[in-house]
């Protein structure tokens, strides 16, 4: 037992490898008023018995703790004498008020204080409840199975929630494009995926109406499926009623089945209710018809659900608590390494104000709102580690001051991203990027109805990141977005591949996709060294000034790069100095760009409103390579290789591409490309990558 505490001890916190840290334990099995210095309860000497007669039961003196608090507590304590290591054993761990570190908690940045995963265990931090299996029996309700779909009927299973001690249900709220975001109301998983509430179509969308009611707040929808809800109460819809990159939630007030006429309460769909536009409807019993449907009725406490596989084969697990799993508030020197987050309906992890925080090696997901929230302070940042079925973003990487271009140094690298937005469609990314100076490099994100990458601020370095199977279900949108600015400059983004950002198919066809959207007079960014592999717009220059597209290969993409005059064409209203509803003038303003360090910084921006402000001046297109692309130079508004810079591309021919119908996007030393001057992309550095805190890969994509 001795040597193996030593073993235990001697291992390095987070990697680093001065002074030894003093070890606490925590497990589920340990009582808090024990030590904590043990990873399992100690035992006394076996007491002396007579021979022939049974030694009782020992009982243990020692060993870990029970509680994170109290951990935290004992490693107060001890800080003062040198570096500390939580170590915390298998097991579930419930948090319904979240868990907290603070300044008190701070290591050094000689050693940092830890709490990790023991090795080889798992650790879960629970921000709901687990729903035994027991807890479930068949339904047998008349009432309620008269209401059910035949389907499903001696399929779906009850269990009393308020009878498990769980009463507070959460509220569902308006949420979406352009609204404040909420917790989710009590949410259901299953075998760690989110199971989607009862719902109505399954898959795809219903349709409004070609010509929908008048009145801003009703519509009507095609189809009889409304017959099925008569007298139906707290039912939600959601949908893009007008635009394809602007969803909302709102709220059912009345429903007149013979007409199929739905009325909403206030605040209604985002933009209106428009003819065609799609939509679906929730939260009701009467559409629990398939497997991996749930639905609670919030009178009566009962949670009903269809398990996709027997009930033995996976734990269910219900979100109680609206608070970050865990958060982090004005602490430095701190790491997270190898827990599992899970089970929230807000936030999986918080970092407000912090300095030299690492969140490595961790899975955070299924929780209501974002995985990995990161605001203000400097250097902190997530690694390694696992993101996904958010109800919104994935990672939120916020500060720096923009007045002095001062950066904060978040990052987000090599982590592996995705199935997120589940809640909120639109411009709810896998990672949010804002402020100044931020790094978002070597992750894997896939699999979302929007962005991958939303930006805003200036400095920011996005880099060997593999996107795609982003803006599955939205147009006129970005894989990489960011607009509507002329002072957000110096970001760079550089080779990343981008690929299978086909668009979806419509009732009027595909939707417009992009690689890179630099929408809407965005401005001072350059494109370098990225792949586009099946990309339908792989970058959109959106009138912006001094935007760089260099050195970028394009494999099959309908049009390479696009460039359009558009403050000058269809936006000059929206654009303009005075009584332009973009605000570029107060944009300008709020951060003093004729004086530095904006001017030293940005010399350009100092005489902008001096040299035709909208028009896309500074423009490069310069040392790219296109191969079996329609259209691998898009230019609009007039715009000509003469008003802009187009220079050196290799637009046509065979550029030498090794195997790209397998995404083998080498190209012969013998390329004519070369001649062009265009430069090797490294892509053997793109995506994620073996390091200290991810030790094997996922499997790769597959087509």
């Amino acid at each position: 037992m001795a040597s193996f505490l030593f073993l235990l001890l001697a291992l390095p916190a987070g990697g680093q490898t001065a002074p030894e840290p003093a070890a606490l334990y925590v497990s589920p099995s340990g009582r808090d008023t024990w030590s904590g210095r043990f990873p399992i309860p100690q035992l006394p000497p076996p007491p002396a018995v007579k021979p022939g007669e049974p030694a009782p039961p020992p009982e243990p003196v020692d060993g870990p703790f029970r509680t994170l608090e109290r951990a935290r507590e004992e490693a107060r304590r001890l800080k003062a004498h040198g570096p500390v290591t939580v170590w915390i054993r298998a097991g579930t761990y419930s948090l319904p008020n979240g868990f907290t570190l603070g300044a008190a908690d701070s290591g050094t940045e000689a050693a940092p204080a830890v709490y990790r995963a023991f090795p080889n265990e798992e650790v879960r931090l629970l921000g709901g409840r687990e729903i035994p299996a027991e807890a479930f029996r068949p339904v047998t309700d008349p009432s309620v199975l008269e209401r059910m779909d035949r389907t499903a009927r001696g399929k779906v299973w009850q269990a009393d929630l308020r009878a498990l001690g769980i009463s507070d249900f959460g509220e569902l709220r308006p949420r979406g494009f352009g609204r404040p975001d909420h917790p989710a109301a009590l949410e259901l998983f299953f075998q760690d995926r989110p199971m989607p509430p009862a719902s109505w179509p399954n898959d795809g969308w219903a349709r409004i109406a070609k010509n929908p009611a008048p009145g801003p707040d009703r519509f009507t929808m095609e189809g009889d499926r409304a017959r099925r809800w008569a007298g139906v109460e707290g039912a939600w819809l959601h949908g893009y009623w007008t635009w394809d990159w602007a969803d909302s939630t709102v709220e059912l007030q009345s429903i007149d089945p013979e007409r199929g006429l739905i009325v909403t309460k206030a605040p209604h769909g985002v933009y209106g209710y428009t003819g065609g536009k799609r939509f679906r409807i929730f939260n009701l019993l009467e559409e629990l018809d398939a497997p991996g449907e749930w639905h609670l009725d919030r009178r009566t406490g009962i949670l009903y659900f269809w398990p996709p596989r027997p009930l033995r084969e996976g734990r269910v697990f219900v979100s109680t608590s609206a608070q970050p799993i865990v958060s982090i508030q004005g602490a430095s020197h701190l790491v997270l390494r190898g827990l599992i987050l899970e089970a929230a309906r807000g936030d999986g992890l918080a970092i407000t104000e912090g300095t030299n925080i690492l969140v490595a090696g961790c899975t955070i997901r299924n929780v209501g709102r974002c995985g990995v929230v990161i605001r203000g302070g400097s250097r902190n940042g997530v690694q390694g580690s696992e993101i996904c079925g958010t109800g919104e973003t994935g990672v939120v990487l916020e500060g720096g001051d923009r007045k002095t271009l001062t950066p904060a140094g978040h990052f987000a690298v090599n982590n592996h991203i995705h199935d997120y937005a589940r809640w909120c469609r639109t411009y709810r990314p896998g990672v949010l990027v804002s402020g100044v100076g931020q790094r978002v490099a070597h992750n894997r994100i896939h699999d979302a109805p929007h962005n991958a990458i939303l930006l805003g601020g200036n400095e920011h370095l996005i880099e060997y990141n593999e996107i795609y199977r982003v803006c599955r279900e939205t147009g006129d949108a970005g894989a990489f977005y960011m607009g509507r600015d002329w002072t957000m400059r110096g970001n760079i983004v550089r080779y990343n591949l981008f690929h299978h950002l086909e668009g979806v198919q419509g009732q009027e066809g595909f939707t417009d996709v992009m690689g890179v959207y630099l929408d809407d007079a965005a401005s001072g960014a350059t494109v370098f060294g990225n792949v586009f592999y099946r990309v339908r717009r792989a970058v959109m220059v959106g009138g912006g000034r001094d935007n760089v597209v260099e050195n970028n290969l394009f494999v099959e993409c309908p049009i390479g790069v696009h460039v359009d005059a558009r403050g000058i064409g269809w936006a000059r209203n929206h654009i303009r100095l005075e009584g332009g509803d973009w605000g570029m003038k107060g944009k300008l303003e709020a951060v003093r760009w004729k004086e530095p360090p904006y001017s030293v910084k940005y010399p350009r921006l100092a005489t902008i409103l001096e040299e035709e402000p909208y028009f896309p001046k500074g423009t490069v297109v310069a040392r790219n390579v296109a191969f079996q692309c329609k259209e691998p130079l898009h230019l609009q508004d007039g715009l000509t290789d003469k008003t802009i810079a187009v220079k050196d591309n290799f637009f046509s021919g065979n550029p030498g591409l090794a195997d790209p119908a397998r995404m083998d996007f080498r190209l012969s030393p013998a390329s004519p490309a070369f001649r062009t001057g265009f430069q090797k992309i490294p892509l053997e550095k793109i995506g994620l990558q073996k390091d200290e805190y991810r030790v094997s890969l996922p499997a790769p994509f597959r087509p």
